[in-house]
């Protein structure tokens, strides 16, 4: 039981390690790179569908994503799609295909951006605690049902709280490295 318990906590810590780093790519930073449409979502005949099944999005140059939709009617949409998003981008259309020229980022802008990252590595911390918390509840009721002796409780507790140590530490170090490569200019 307790290995099972572990194996399952620690999947899951790694599942919102995942999600933080697939959050922290989607902020920019003044270097264009294709995920950052991946959430963006197109009016497709009546449903919401990703950009990236309509469109092939490429990278132009180093500032600038070029998105090229497969059907020349999603052209308007994809362009007010990417226009309308939270990201803060100004695409312009040029025949059938579609420039994002990536602004530089100012400073103001810099430390905002990592105040939200800040706040993202926060979250996934919370999201961590959680799992270790709900482990420690599962622990402690085996033990009052006697599925567990104290010894064995109180290992596995030493070996949840290192376990949430060290992905804590993952994601301290994942916001080190996106603060690090926000203030780069």
């Amino acid at each position: 039981m307790i290995p099972e318990l572990k194996k399952t906590s620690e999947q899951k810590m790694q599942k919102s390690l995942e999600a933080l780093k697939a959050d922290l790519a989607k902020v920019r930073t003044g270097r264009a790179h294709t995920g950052i449409l991946d959430h963006v979502h197109v009016d497709y005949y009546g449903s919401p569908v990703p950009i990236t099944q309509v469109a092939n999005v490429t990278l132009i140059d180093a500032r600038t994503i070029g998105v090229q939709p497969w059907e020349k009617p999603m052209v308007g949409k994809v362009e007010k799609a990417i226009r309308d998003s939270d990201l803060g981008l100004n695409p312009s259309t040029q025949g059938e295909i579609i420039r994002v020229p990536m602004p530089a980022l100012t400073e103001e802008r810099r430390r905002d951006l990592i105040k939200v990252i800040k706040h993202e590595g926060e979250n996934a911390k919370v999201a961590i605690r959680n799992l270790r918390r709900d482990a420690i509840t599962h622990l402690k009721d085996a033990l009052k049902k006697k599925e567990i002796s104290e010894d064995d409780e109180r290992r596995a507790l030493d070996d949840m709280q290192r376990l949430t140590d060290r992905y804590v530490a993952e994601v301290d170090r994942a916001l080190a490295d996106k603060e690090k490569d926000l203030m780069a200019i």
